[in-house]
């Protein structure tokens, strides 16, 4: 074998380590502390440490969800909860959207919604649970109503932001080149406020599970949020916190989710490059 050959050898292998095995390192990593700590958390109970009544160990938590998954329960919960996450995001967010893009391109709509703005956005989402059952009974339109209003202002916010903050240069670009109000908005202001506002509906899904869950947890017969609150009436915390393990596995997914499609969508920035 010759210098050269082994020169090419050794500079390839961190470039292979790069390419296959830093996803697989990161995962490892990623992968360590939670399997350390529901470790630690088991031997916690079997030692004693842990009084299993209010604290219950990862084994008892496992045979709750399967005793849920054997009576088919489980699933109803999970797709009511996902069913009124999906309307009320869409609805929200799409309102978020259009009325963010609307008072970041018109002065005068921005104007008239800074007010309004100003006062509703501090009040959570949570707080108008009573007028919403009051308004629109204990049903499916209470709970969507209160997952609209959590997932609107990010969205509303996140695009107003990303409009505005159009890097100048570009606009006295699209106007060098003469282009028109419609081709700048575009190609230019639109894909420019792309990552604000993948921005907002990341933190949209947070807050519509948020909401949710509250609803569930104060009227609901079915939800996840159901869930935890039926486990805390029956004095069975592996229930709440079967519930609760399952919120943050199904945001995780989620988020994975809207991570993968902004790569997709904004190739042309660092979150798109592999």
């Amino acid at each position: 074998m010759t210098k050269s050959s082994v020169l090419i050898i050794s500079k390839s292998k961190p470039i292979i380590w790069q390419k296959y095995g830093i996803h697989g390192a990161n995962i490892l990593a990623a992968a360590v502390l939670p399997v350390l700590l529901i470790i630690s958390w088991q031997l916690a109970v079997d030692n004693g440490i842990l009084n299993q009544s209010v604290f219950p160990g990862p084994r008892r938590i496992i045979n709750a969800l399967n005793q849920l998954i054997a009576k088919g329960t489980y699933s109803q919960h999970i797709f009511s909860s996902l069913g009124r996450v999906a309307q009320g995001f869409f609805w929200g967010s799409t309102g978020g959207l259009i009325v963010g893009t609307l008072a970041a391109l018109f002065p005068w709509v921005n104007q008239s919604l800074i007010a309004l703005i100003g006062i509703l956005r501090p009040i959570p989402s949570v707080a108008y649970i009573p007028f919403w059952i009051l308004w629109l009974g204990i049903g499916e339109e209470s709970k969507i109503a209160v997952i609209i209003v959590g997932s609107f202002w990010p969205v509303l916010l996140n695009t107003i932001h990303g409009i505005k903050t159009t890097d100048p240069k570009l606009m006295e670009l699209g106007q060098a080149f003469e282009k028109n109000y419609f081709q700048v908005l575009r190609k230019i202001i639109i894909p420019s406020a792309i990552p604000s506002i993948f921005t907002g509906l990341r933190l949209a899904v947070s807050s519509s599970w948020t909401a949710v869950v509250t609803a569930e947890m104060i009227a609901a017969s079915r939800g996840i949020g159901f869930l935890i609150a039926y486990g805390r009436e029956l004095a069975q915390p592996s229930l709440m916190f079967v519930g609760v393990i399952t919120i943050g596995a199904i945001g995780l997914i989620i988020d994975t989710g809207v991570l993968t499609l902004q790569r997709k969508v904004i190739y042309w920035g660092p979150s798109g490059k592999e």
